[in-house]
């Protein structure tokens, strides 16, 4: 049963549309989406609205490993991401739906996340955790202005 919803709000010290890209390049999402202790592979991204995308997470520590995919439901180019998600376990049921919003702001932009339908196998507030690691990786991928 998938009746978890998870929330987030953060203030990057980035534009828009480089924090945009981050949720839709294959490299950079390998980069800052698994939290600590853990690598990603994406295997398939089409970043489209009705193109999808498949990513595995590996436990660093014990080489276990979970994979996922979905399909993108709305792109408005750094505003909104909209998309599914599916776990491949068969013990994690159901759709999850994940609404990322981006907002300039005086300092850079501001983000918000919206997920809802974690499966009930997976504590709301290890999913929260999951995703705070998450946004410190992406904060540190973003926020440095690197000279050419």
């Amino acid at each position: 049963m998938a009746t978890g919803t998870v929330k987030l709000h953060r203030v990057l010290r980035a534009v828009p549309e480089r924090v945009y890209r981050a949720f839709l390049e294959p490299d950079a999402m390998a980069k800052w989406l698994p939290p600590y202790g853990f690598t990603c592979q994406v295997h398939h991204m089409d970043a489209r609205v009705g193109g999808g995308y498949k990513m595995s997470f590996r436990n660093f520590g014990n080489g276990s490993s979970h994979s996922f995919s979905g399909e993108y439901l709305e792109l408005v180019p750094f505003e909104t991401i909209r998309y599914t998600d599916q776990f491949d376990a068969p013990g994690l049921p159901g759709s999850m739906h994940t609404r990322i919003s981006l907002r300039p702001v005086a300092c850079g932009t501001e983000l918000s996340i919206v997920q809802e339908g974690v499966p009930e196998a997976i504590p709301v507030e290890m999913c929260y955790l999951g995703w705070q690691e998450s946004l410190a990786q992406l904060a540190k991928l973003v926020e440095p202005e690197i000279p050419g």
